[in-house]
């Protein structure tokens, strides 16, 4: 995880975030080109990290997996459609959605398995293999198997907001009230120091909209 996120990032960037679709959405019977055409103005998954959700396109470098979906041969109605393997499918969706941005994207057949003491908190729309109805179905559908499942870790700058956010918020706390934490070897110049780092490292993931915000927020202070 480390090591990858070493990958992703770059211009004093250290931290990425994480995003999972489980499962991911996709309806039984429908192809892996289906499924991301519908989210041509959005994404099929959700950000765990603790920010504020970012406009889609705004990302540095991301990688993303893909497992549980196989491309199916249907005649091509869409460039998402024409494409030769599940690989170049998902490479050309993120391409798409994030022009200009470094992406890597791996597919794996196999998907994750839910059996038990897997909990069985899933929707009564999904079904065994853990792909969604149209409808719920009017019998007692059996416990979900398997799921196919999306996950990311993404250098991006809703990453800003989380970092600022941090920065200020220990800036604000009265060190004088914390000796035991400084009796333990921590310096009051080390602490200082970490907090500059901390505001400069948010800096690296500004676009001119946060720059802009960040400034006049320096400025109030």
């Amino acid at each position: 995880m480390m090591h990858l996120a070493e990958t992703l990032n770059f211009s004093g960037r250290k931290v990425v975030a994480a995003l999972a679709s489980v499962p991911f959405p996709a309806l039984r019977g429908y192809s892996l080109p289906d499924t991301l055409c519908a989210y041509q103005q959005d994404v099929p998954w959700k950000l765990l990290s603790s920010c504020r959700e970012q406009k889609v396109g705004c990302c540095f470098a991301q990688s993303v997996v893909l497992r549980g979906i196989c491309k199916e041969r249907k005649q091509p109605t869409s460039p998402l459609h024409a494409c030769e393997s599940t690989e170049q499918i998902l490479q050309h969706y993120l391409h798409t959605l994030f022009p200009g941005a470094y992406s890597t994207s791996h597919v794996l057949e196999q998907p994750c398995n839910t059996l038990p003491p897997y909990p069985q908190f899933f929707s009564p729309l999904l079904t065994r293999q853990g792909f969604l109805l149209d409808k719920p179905p009017s019998y007692s559908s059996a416990a979900v198997e398997s799921i196919p499942v999306l996950a990311a870790l993404q250098s991006s700058p809703v990453l800003h907001r989380l970092l600022y956010s941090l920065y200020k918020d220990l800036q604000k706390l009265n060190t004088r009230r914390w000796a035991s934490f400084f009796s333990a070897g921590v310096e009051q110049d080390d602490f200082q120091e970490a907090l500059q780092a901390l505001r400069t490292l948010s800096q690296c993931y500004e676009t001119g909209s946060e720059a802009d915000e960040s400034e006049d927020e320096a400025d109030s202070d």
